[in-house]
């Protein structure tokens, strides 16, 4: 399948292959190094809104060229978390798991990546998209899974959408480090990003479709019994991740992926031998709205 290397078409329309009826496609014909039309950028955005995880295949893109590209979908942000030697994450920067050397680095944090979630949702103006470019993944295995929390909405019984109704529930970066059981948040942390509660079913400001919202960053729903609380959270994470709403992507170099956290839920799987192949990512992720 061609890549659309060189200068962009001034042609708007993007080749779109449907990958997956959980809203997963490729999308061809456009070299993301390149500058791009407002046409282009407004073609990627209505795309969205029926495959909410793009993928761009056989690209080749420079940290700056990257921050550019994620640039045209709103205001880019950093990270709560640190790098190894106390620096602040830049805005493009790089998930791997092996260093320089080739040696296996702490996968404390990274741990965290492996249970469903929503990127940001811990902050009070979560994240709009997250971009991945594939620099080099492993021979087999490293997958990312992408749940569909519109189409799992959508699928719930009546008297549990009923249930839902008006509920909230408490993102929290502390809960995160809980619930994946990774090492603790820092009191720098705490302070930076303090609970916030968001719907436990938000509505996507562009389609107007409800989609659940919830993942590990949750602590838990406002109003009800710990015990009620854990266990309708539970049955919902189970419900989300059932197969019939899941997309997996195989990873191969040179990959691009865009999604919508306002209405799917990922993880990464650590389906491959850490300490032997790399996998590194450089990731962008782009400031989004309040959820309602």
């Amino acid at each position: 399948m061609a890549s659309g290397k060189g200068k962009n078409s001034p042609s708007p329309a993007l080749t779109i292959y449907p990958l997956s009826p959980v809203g997963a496609a490729e999308i061809d014909g456009i070299d993301l190094s390149q500058d791009l039309l407002p046409e282009q950028v407004a073609a990627i955005r209505a795309a969205l809104a029926d495959h909410p995880v793009l993928i761009f295949p056989g690209q080749s893109l420079s940290k700056t060229r990257q921050a550019r590209f994620s640039s045209h979908f709103g205001e880019l942000e950093g990270h709560i978390g640190k790098l190894s030697d106390g620096s602040t994450f830049p805005t493009v920067h790089t998930l791997t798991n092996l260093d320089a050397a080739g040696t296996l680095i702490n996968m404390d944090v990274a741990r965290l990546n492996w249970f469903w979630h929503t990127d940001k949702s811990y902050h009070a103006v979560p994240a709009l998209v997250t971009i991945l470019y594939a620099v080099e993944v492993p021979p087999s295995g490293g997958d990312t899974q992408f749940a569909n929390a519109r189409l799992a909405y959508d699928a719930l019984p009546t008297d549990m959408k009923a249930r839902l109704d008006g509920l909230r529930a408490v993102h929290d970066w502390v809960a995160s480090r809980i619930n994946s059981g990774t090492s603790p948040a820092t009191a720098e942390q705490r302070r930076a990003r303090p609970p916030i509660s968001h719907p436990l079913v938000r509505t996507h400001p562009e389609t107007g479709r409800k989609s659940l919202y919830l993942g590990v960053h949750v602590s838990y729903v406002e109003g009800l019994p710990e015990a009620e609380s854990a266990a309708l959270l539970a049955e919902l994470t189970d419900h989300i991740g059932q197969d019939r709403f899941v997309y997996t992507h195989r990873w191969r170099r040179g990959d691009v992926l865009m999604w919508d956290n306002r209405c799917l839920l990922h993880r990464a799987v650590p389906n491959y031998e850490i300490a032997r192949h790399p996998r590194v990512l450089n990731r962008t992720v782009v400031i989004g709205t309040r959820p309602f």
